[in-house]
Formats: C-alpha cells, structure tokens, sequence
C-alpha cells in the first residue's frame, strides 16, 4: 500500500451507523431433539456468541425440510408458547382489536438450527372462498422462520402475508417499543452439519477484520413488472462506488456465464434462474469467506439441504456465509429487496437486522440463512485487524472515502499503487469504475493494462469478457469478437475458456442444422 493510502488508512477513519448487536440474554436458539447434529450445533452456537445454555430450546419435530400447518403447530409454535410462558420470558394480554399477544417480552431473536423444519405446505381451503379472494392471501404455506416471527400473536390470520412493521426502518429492533409482540427469526443451516457450522466460524472470523473483495452484481433484464429488481441492483452499484467497493455488473440478459472466472468475491446479488448456474458449476469456484452471496428466485430455498438444487443450498456449499431465499411463491415485491438489506448491512446493522428491515411482509415465504448476528461491514470505517489478503481493499476503500469529491486524484492514486505493488487487480477496478462513469475509452485502457499483468487464465479471461461487454455496449460486435477469438489462442482446452465460448456464442450464434427432407409416407399395401 502507498505510505499515504496508509497513513491516511490509519488516521482518516470515518464513522458508521454502527448497530450495537443484540444482547446474547436475549437469543433463543431452537434444535431439533431427533438429530444430534441440530443439538450438537445448537450448543456449539451458544458457546461461540455467549448465549446462556438456558436459552437453549429443544423441539419434538419432524426431520424434514417441509413439515404441515398441523405439525407445525403441535411440534413448533405450541410447545415454543409454553416454554415462553413457563419461563416467563414474556407476558401475554389481549389487545385493543382483540388478539391475546406479548405485551412485554425479554427474548427478541429465534435462531433455526439446521434440522429444524423450513417450509409449512399450504392447507387446501375450498375453492368458492379462494376465488374471492386476492391471489396473494391465498397461500397458507410459509416459511417456519417468517411464521415464527409472529408466533406469540394468537389466532393470527393464516391466509396470506401480515405487514412488517420492521419494514424500511434503521434502528435496533430491540428499540422499537411497538415491536413488542414480534420475534426476529434467523437460521443457521445449509447442505450438512459442516457447512452449517461454518457460516457461524466464518461470520466470526470475518467479523474481526471486516468483509473486503469483489461485489458481483447480475441483471435479469426482463421489463415490464420485473423493472423493480434490476432497480435494486443498480442502486447497489451506485451504493458500492461511494463506498470504494468494487463491483463488476452484468448487463447482458443471461446471467453469469458458465464458469465466469469470479475473484475474490465477497458480494453478490444475481436473478433469475432457477438452478445454480455461471461460476457455481466450477469445481474449483468458492466465495471469500464471509461473503453474502444471493440469487433472487421464488424457490431458490425450497431445496435448502440439497447443495446441486435451487441456489441457497448450492451457494452455501461454495463457502458463502450468509444468504436469503423463498420456500415458495412470494411474489416479487414481497421478497427480500436488494438494495435496503444491501444497504442496512454496509451501515453496521446485523444479517438479521438489515434481512428483516429490507422485507415487506411477515407470515410468509421468506428465510434468512447465516449467523443472524453477522456484522460483515462493522470495519468498513477502516478499523479491525489487517490482513494482507485484504489490503488492495482497504486501500481503495480509502482512496474513495479520502478523496469522495475528487475522481481524478482517486485515479492518480490507484494508478500509482498499481505501479508499485505491480498488482493488475488495481487496473481491474480503475477500468470498472471507468465504466461504471460511463467512460469506455478510459475504461478499455485500463482493461487493457490489467490483461498484460495478470499472468493467469481465468484472470485473463475476465478481462477479455470486461472488454467485450464494453465494445458489445458500443455496438461494436466485430471488435468484441476479436478480443474473445484472440484470448482464446492457445486456451482452446483450459476449463476457464467456457465462458470465453459461450460469449462467441451469444455474440454470433451458430447456424441451426440443416433441415432433414421429411420421409415420404409409404402407399399402404392394397
């Protein structure tokens, strides 16, 4: 780092909205009785956040993802009523409009450990009431962790999604005195025991020096009433670079080609497929630790367990450590929206504060995956310990944060630690934020002086892919086919040309096969 990107780094710390994280007195963790790796994992949670054993639930339930509204009720909410009342962690009245509902309440936070159920499948109602009504209050199915959130409200209605009062807001949720009668509702689960023991050692860990790398950004491109999601992901790119955090964006209609050579990725916020596609089919592909990686699609956590399926399970098997996804339908708008949980978490909130803060509603299909008390951006400020993996981060971090009004000493700086370190990475990032400006000539020199550094394929690849998105943008096809075929050269075999393939492909599409002369239908024999 450049002695004055490091005293600056050390002297010149701004200050976040920093949320203190939520009292350990007040986390109820709850485990599945009949699998000893829920217990196991439940105990190991307790001891690494400093959460008193008896707060400890365990609950008689099925050992499945989805689970009935009946089971549900028997073995989750009722049992988990009587432990809060024998305990007296909360008192219970009936209100003005007449529900029975926690007055006053000691616990705020429900961690789901893995082996506790995560879906209640929807009970059939009869047909003449569910044509009169919307087509969003049909659904009685939820997820246990979003019916959770309510589960000390009696008699609460089951059809359809409630408001979240918790919505757009940007304070504690312990705060809030008229959130009383409501729980936050985490979950620390994945794939297998492993992995789910991970997210907590990962959140941890990364919390010490703060969460630094890559944001890769994915547009669906598809009009009309989907509009509102690329919109979340735009003003995530806009977000990034007032925050010095880099961010790659695609703005082609497919989503992240097959094997596209990600690096360092801590961030990611993609749509809309429904399995996991682009750099997760890489064997070798895996986030930086501590990454918050998430694929907005309606059942992307309906396979939660399953690590090939939908994209929760796939994208915490590839060492992501904290995500959101939907058991079912939950309809676009009543999704977790991208740029406020995105934005929440860079001001200092935990996972589960800035998740619940970016969701409309409650009783409905939403989870919330990862160590709920996961602060990755609390050094964002700058603070936290240094690690050398960190570094180039850091220092562009701060160049952006030092210099805010001044773009053109933003770039002088870089430039010159690009020089001295001899990190290609440094033109990387100057080249995306040049496009980012919309400033393709700049944008292109610097891609082009990143791809005469780098030494290694998939780095090299990448580039190739950043210029041809760029000339493809001018509407220059011949050149963008250029910069593939040559970077192709001599790659023709390695496993990171995919991507390089596919984007030839979509550039200049392969003829369809010739058409086969259609047989002649015998004469039926006389």
């Amino acid at each position: 780092m450049p002695k004055l990107l490091f005293s600056l780094f050390l002297l010149a710390l701004s200050v976040l909205h920093a949320s203190a994280s939520i009292p350990p007195n007040q986390v109820v963790v709850l485990y599945n009785t009949n699998l000893p790796d829920s217990s196991k994992l439940a105990f190991y949670y307790a001891k690494q956040r400093g959460i008193p054993q008896e707060n400890l639930v365990g609950l008689d339930t099925p050992n499945s993802g989805h689970i009935t509204r009946e089971q549900f009720s028997s073995s989750i909410q009722e049992p988990l009523r009587r432990h809060f009342t024998q305990n007296k962690w909360w008192q219970i009245a009936k209100s003005s409009d007449g529900y029975q509902l926690p007055v006053a309440n000691q616990k705020r936070l429900l961690v789901c450990m893995y082996g506790i159920p995560f879906g209640i499948r929807n009970k059939a109602i009869p047909k003449a009431e569910s044509d009169k009504m919307h087509l969003t209050q049909r659904p009685n199915s939820a997820a246990v962790d979003s019916e959770l959130t309510i589960f000390g409200i009696h008699n609460a209605p089951l059809q359809g999604p409630l408001p979240n009062k918790y919505f757009k807001k940007n304070t504690n949720f312990t705060s809030l005195r008229e959130l009383t009668p409501y729980f936050l509702v985490g979950r620390i689960d994945g794939p297998d025991f492993a992995t789910s023991k991970r997210l907590i050692d990962d959140a941890i860990a990364t919390e010490r020096q703060g969460l630094w790398g890559m944001c890769y950004l994915d547009l669906a491109l598809k009009g009309g009433g989907y509009q509102i999601g690329d919109d979340w992901i735009n003003k995530i790119d806009q977000v990034n670079w007032t925050k010095g955090l880099p961010t790659t964006i695609d703005k082609n209609k497919q989503t992240y080609l097959s094997h596209y050579p990600m690096r360092d990725a801590s961030l990611y916020y993609g749509w809309y497929t429904g399995s996991k596609n682009g750099p997760l089919l890489d064997p070798n592909f895996r986030f930086k630790r501590g990454a918050v990686a998430i694929h907005l699609h309606s059942f992307s956590a309906a396979r939660l367990r399953d690590k090939n399926k939908h994209w929760v399970g796939p994208i915490l098997a590839k060492g992501a450590a904290a995500t959101v996804g939907n058991v079912y339908e939950p309809y676009l708008q009543m999704t977790h929206h991208f740029d406020l949980l995105h934005q929440r978490l860079l001001e200092g909130h935990t996972f589960i504060e800035a998740a619940t803060m970016a969701l409309p509603v409650l009783s409905w299909q939403n989870l919330t995956v990862g160590d709920p008390l996961y602060r990755p951006f609390k050094h964002l400020d700058g603070s936290g310990s240094i690690a050398d993996e960190d570094k180039l981060y850091r220092s562009v971090n701060l160049a952006f944060r030092a210099w805010k009004n001044n773009p053109e000493q933003i770039e002088k700086k870089l430039t010159a630690a690009a020089i001295s370190k001899n990190d290609a990475r440094y033109y990387e990032i100057l080249g995306l934020w040049q496009l980012h400006l919309g400033n393709q000539k700049q944008a292109a020199s610097f891609f082009f002086a990143a791809s005469k550094k780098f030494k290694t394929n998939s780095d090299k690849i990448r580039i190739a892919l950043h210029l041809a998105n760029l000339y493809r943008g001018e509407k220059n096809k011949k050149l963008a086919t250029e910069i593939l075929e040559d970077t192709l050269i001599g790659r023709e075999n390695h496993p990171s040309s995919t991507p390089i393939k596919a984007m030839l492909n979509v550039i200049n599409p392969p003829p369809p096969p010739p058409a086969q002369p259609r047989k002649q239908p015998q004469n039926p024999k006389k």
